[in-house]
């Protein structure tokens, strides 16, 4: 399996797309104006505590004050408050919190107004971004990402990955870090840090160290609002949280991000230093590895799979709505509950790619096509739960309903990536049509199920279409119309039409009906 890192640069954003053997299946976006990413630290202040809501509005300095919630203040707070206050006056040199004298715990459940008052500050991290008329979700329970470990001030606990399977593992991974672990501080050991030596595991809980030491000198002449820690720009964070043995290239078309990103894959896995590349030509990079077309296909409200079988997926405020439909598919299963269950693993797969590509979150329900068997239920709820094994996002799913629903939640913590795959029609001002770049996609589809239809229909075909787009399908070599005779073994006529629009087109039979 080949996983590809393809990293554009423009002027105002860096985008970033993770490819799966030539696939797209995650895509995301840095703007230079993203003042509030999930997990960057503020140094904020209570605008007010809500007792109604048990939670705090904050201050800081976005917009719309953030929601702090009585439950993420952390159990460790008033020790958290008055290690600021120390720190803040001058009073407190010493970062480790070895000898720090930590407070009691707060009580669980406790009211908001008995710990936090107004116009005191506090630190916070960023855990969801603002999403529409939202402002930022934040936690005052702080933690330090790293390679391999994350790491929690004014805790104890050191706890690991539950996707590392091994019990044996799992036990060796806190032996070890509990040997290196500074008092004061709680450690989480992530799944990437299974099989790892003592040396990277402290190594990497050293570059935290230093990370929470300059935040804390920041403390000192920071105002409120503002940021005392950065996450690591998007390019670092996603390589950190994705990058793995089996990574076989990572290209960036700009010289600057080219050399952050080698340097940083120098530093965390120092023998796949020749995987990354400078790409340069006059070729964008996007549209070399064939990201840009698969983007158009990916993102409307129709996801078209494999012969013909497609998604229709709608969005609301609350949930995401996903119809399966098998369209014009034919295949060889032997009956409808045979098509039903091949059509519904084939969905699963793309619903699962969908999810990570746009970054769905909240509800979402699937609406699978109806499947009798209840062995086929249990296999299509185990591959779409195999499938989603890969999505970082903290997930959920439900067993299949009596209605053949299945509804999925998962973490929402960014606004969701939408893409506009509609263009301005050619051919009437006003209006938008479906991007042309998928009318080839549509074409052989459409030819495709024709094939495979009845014989009477199959024979002497002919494809009428816009003079433009014949010439782009008969020219070249080899053109499309010799891959559809090499791939089908029947020579497709095509009959140029002048009275055509753009993104029109007939198949047409031997006597000139018109039978698609």
């Amino acid at each position: 399996m080949n996983r590809e890192l393809i990293v554009r640069s423009s002027s105002d954003a860096v985008d970033f797309a993770l490819l799966k053997d030539g696939k797209l299946t995650e895509l995301h976006k840095e703007e230079d104006n993203n003042d509030f990413s999930v997990g960057d630290i503020f140094l904020a202040k209570i605008r007010k505590p809500v007792t109604g809501l048990n939670a705090a509005f904050v201050n800081v300095g976005y917009e719309k004050d953030a929601f702090l919630h009585y439950h993420d203040l952390g159990p460790q707070l008033s020790s958290m408050l008055k290690f600021i206050k120390q720190v803040s006056s001058g009073r407190l040199k010493e970062y480790s919190l070895t000898n720090f004298p930590f407070d009691k715990d707060i009580d669980k459940h406790g009211v908001i107004t008995d710990v936090v008052k107004a116009n005191q500050s506090l630190l916070v991290q960023i855990v969801k971004e603002p999403i529409s008329t939202k402002g930022p979700r934040i936690s005052s329970e702080l933690s330090i990402a790293g390679r391999y470990l994350v790491m929690v001030p004014f805790s104890d606990r050191v706890s690991v990955s539950q996707k590392i399977g091994s019990n044996e593992e799992k036990d060796r991974l806190k032996r070890l870090v509990k040997s290196i672990k500074p008092k004061g501080f709680g450690v989480i050991i992530r799944t990437v840090a299974e099989g790892k030596k003592v040396a990277e595991l402290d190594k990497d809980l050293e570059n935290l160290l230093d990370k929470w030491s300059t935040m804390c000198k920041k403390l000192q002449r920071a105002q409120t609002p503002s940021k005392v820690l950065v996450e690591l720009n998007r390019a670092s964070s996603i390589l950190r949280d994705v990058f793995n043995d089996s990574f076989t290239g990572i290209h960036v078309d700009d010289a600057d991000l080219y050399n952050q990103v080698k340097d940083y894959v120098v530093e965390i896995a120092p023998e796949k230093e020749s995987i990354v590349k400078h790409y340069n030509s006059r070729v964008p990079i996007f549209e070399k590895f064939g990201i840009d077309r698969q983007i158009k296909t990916s993102f409307g409200r129709t996801a078209v799979m494999s012969r013909g079988a497609y998604l229709i997926i709608e969005h609301t405020e609350a949930l995401h709505v996903v119809d399966v439909n098998s369209g014009n598919r034919s295949n060889k299963a032997k009956n409808q509950e045979d098509t039903a269950l091949e059509v519904n693993l084939l969905a699963a797969s793309e619903i699962a790619r969908q999810l990570r590509l746009r970054d769905m979150g909240g509800i979402i329900v699937v609406d699978f096509i109806d499947m009798v068997k209840a062995q086929h239920r249990k296999k299509l709820f185990e591959h779409l739960r195999d499938e989603m094994k890969d999505d970082r996002a903290k997930h959920k799913i439900l067993p299949p309903s009596k209605f053949g629903l299945i509804q999925i939640t998962r973490q929402r913590v960014r606004p969701e990536m939408n893409i506009k795959t509609t263009e301005e029609d050619p051919n009437q001002k006003g209006k938008e049509v479906e991007a042309p770049i998928v009318l080839i996609d549509k074409i052989n589809v459409d030819l495709e199920r024709l094939l495979k239809g009845p014989a009477k229909d199959s024979k002497g075909i002919t494809l009428n279409i816009h003079p433009f787009i014949a010439a782009y399908i008969t020219k070249g070599f080899p053109s499309i119309r010799t891959k559809w005779f090499l791939e089908h073994k029947r020579w497709i006529k095509i009959q140029p039409r002048d009275a055509y629009t753009y993104l029109d087109f007939r198949f047409k039979n031997k006597d000139g009906k018109t039978i698609y």
